[in-house]
């Protein structure tokens, strides 16, 4: 090889480590801007509550959970057969409590999930 191809092919090595160098800095710019700024948001919130401003129980104590079978309410119809009802007017589907309260169980002789091995109906 001669001087010329020497040069050339070293000139492109340190190009693409001047390279490197840069976006490691601008990285790492980025990183400590990013930390700066996350600490200036976090002195503009409020402080945490006290010990004595946490919530607390009521005084008849915790409140307990309650089961029970849900089933929906009658969607209502439209004015007319021909015509049907868009969203804003069907409105909040609501639901009520059902008559049966017993919880439904998988059919007997199912596997109860699909591809779950078992006999199926048959």
């Amino acid at each position: 090889m001669d001087f010329a191809t020497n040069t050339a092919a070293s000139g492109a090595q340190v190009f693409g480590y001047v390279l490197i160098l840069l976006a490691g800095v601008a990285c790492t710019a980025g990183l400590i801007l990013a930390f700066r700024l996350g600490i200036k948001v976090r002195r503009g919130e409020s402080p945490p509550p006290r010990p004595e401003e946490q919530p607390t129980l009521p005084p008849s104590g915790p409140v307990g959970e309650t089961r029970e079978m849900r089933e929906p309410d009658e969607v209502p119809r439209a004015a007319d057969g021909g015509e049907r009802l868009t969203p804003h007017q069907v409105g909040t589907v609501r639901s009520r409590r059902a008559d049966d309260q017993r919880r439904p169980r998988w059919s007997p002789g199912s596997s109860g999930s699909f591809g779950g091995g078992g006999g199926g109906r048959t």
